[in-house]
C-alpha cells in the first residue's frame, strides 16, 4: 500500500515537472518569437527612416569618372577600395525638432556644412576636407525635378546649389568644382544631429578660447567640456563668437566635434547595449537623406563596418584653401594651384 502511494506521489511530482518543462519551453518559444518579431520590427522600423535621392540617374554620365573598384575575391567580402563621400549638414526649416533647434522660420533648406569625406583603400585612413559655404564657384546648371533645370551661375555662393536643386545640385556643384566623383550622397539635420550626440551619451570637446555666440545661444569657457545634443548642436553652428567671426573659425569647430564624435563611437561598446544600439541607430537613420546607393540599413551597416579599422587618429581634417575674393572681401574664392594640387590627390 505504501509502495503504491509513493510511486502515486513520484507520477504526480513528474507530471508537474513535465508541465513545468512545458511552460518554460512555450515561454521560452514565444520569447524568441517575440524576440525575432522585435528585431525585424526594428529593422523595418530603421530601413523605413532613411530617405534617399536617386543622384546617378539624376546627373547620368556628365560627371567626373568614378575609380575602378579593386575586385573582391567573394562578394561576402568587405569593399576596401578608395571612397569619396559628400557629408552635408543641412540648416533644414522642415519639422517642430529643426525650428525648435534654430532651423529658422523660411522655408526650404541650406547646406552651411559641406565635408568631401575621401577614404583611402584599405579604408583604414581617410581625409576630410571642408568646403566654406561663403567659397565663390561657377555653379552649373543642375536638373531639377519638374525636369526643368537651373541656370548656370558665377560668382555665386557655393552653399546655394543645395538651395535651388536640393542634394542633386549640391553633388553636381562639388563634382563640377574639384573634379572629383562624388560615390555616395549623406545630409544629416539638425534634429538628427542632437539625437545622434544624445543617444551616445554626450561628446566630450576642448575650446581653445572662450565662446560667447548670441546666434547660436552658446556660451562656453575656454576648456573641456562634456556637451549634450542641443549644445554640440550650438557648437556645430557657431561663428561668431569665435575669431574674427567667419565661417573658417566654424569650420575648425565643426571638425574638432567631427574627431571628438569619432572618439565617442570608438569608446562606446554598442553591441553589448542593445537598447543603446537602437538610439544611435535610430538617430542617425531618421536624420539621413542618402543616395540610393546607401539607402538601406543593410548598405549603411556594410559601409560601417568596412570603417571598422578607421581610427579618429587617422583622420586628417582640413580645410580648402582660401582666399579673400577680390570682388567681395567677406567672401572667399579657392586658392591655386593649392586647391587644385588637394582635389587632384583625392582622385
Amino acid at each position: 500500500m505504501t509502495a503504491d502511494v509513493t510511486n502515486g506521489d513520484e507520477g504526480r511530482r513528474a507530471g508537474r515537472r513535465s508541465r513545468v518543462l512545458r511552460i518554460a519551453g512555450l515561454t521560452l518559444a514565444g520569447a524568441l518569437v517575440l524576440a525575432v518579431g522585435a528585431a525585424g520590427w526594428a529593422y523595418w522600423q530603421l530601413n523605413d527612416n532613411i530617405k534617399s535621392v536617386d543622384i546617378n540617374s539624376a546627373l547620368g554620365d556628365d560627371r567626373p569618372l568614378k575609380a575602378t573598384p579593386t575586385p573582391s575575391a567573394s562578394t561576402e567580402e568587405l569593399p576596401t577600395e578608395a571612397l569619396n563621400i559628400l557629408v552635408l549638414g543641412s540648416d533644414t526649416r522642415s519639422g517642430a525638432e529643426n525650428q525648435a533647434l534654430g532651423g529658422g522660420d523660411s522655408e526650404g533648406g541650406r547646406s552651411d556644412t559641406a565635408m568631401v569625406v575621401h577614404l583611402d583603400p584599405g579604408r583604414s585612413t581617410a581625409t576630410v576636407v571642408s568646403i566654406p559655404r561663403d567659397t565663390l564657384v561657377t555653379r552649373p546648371s543642375c536638373p531639377l525635378e519638374d525636369g526643368g533645370s537651373t541656370a548656370i551661375a558665377y560668382n555665386s555662393m557655393f552653399n546655394s546649389a543645395y538651395s535651388v536643386g536640393g542634394p542633386v545640385c549640391a553633388v553636381k556643384t562639388v563634382e563640377s568644382v574639384t573634379g572629383v566623383r562624388m560615390d555616395h550622397y549623406i545630409e544629416i539635420d539638425f534634429a538628427g544631429f542632437a539625437k545622434l550626440v544624445d543617444a551616445l551619451g554626450g561628446v566630450t570637446v576642448t575650446t581653445e578660447e572662450d565662446i560667447d555666440d548670441e546666434d547660436s545661444h552658446l556660451t562656453l569657457e575656454a576648456g573641456t567640456h562634456h556637451l549634450d545634443g542641443e549644445r554640440a548642436l550650438a557648437l556645430a553652428r557657431t561663428r561668431h563668437g569665435i575669431g574674427d567671426g567667419s565661417d573658417l573659425g566654424r569650420i575648425e569647430l565643426q571638425q574638432h566635434l567631427v574627431k571628438a564624435l569619432l572618439e565617442q563611437v570608438s569608446a562606446t561598446d554598442l553591441l553589448t547595449d542593445p537598447a543603446k544600439l537602437y538610439r544611435v541607430a535610430d538617430a542617425v537613420t531618421g536624420s539621413l537623406t542618402t543616395d540610393t546607393g546607401l539607402d538601406s540599413l543593410t548598405e549603411l551597416t556594410r559601409l560601417g563596418r568596412s570603417l571598422s579599422g578607421l581610427s579618429a587618429d587617422a583622420v586628417t581634417t582640413m580645410t580648402l584653401p582660401v582666399v579673400p575674393a577680390p570682388s567681395d572681401p567677406n567672401r572667399v574664392v579657392a586658392d591655386e594651384p593649392e586647391a587644385s594640387e588637394l582635389w587632384e590627390s583625392l582622385r
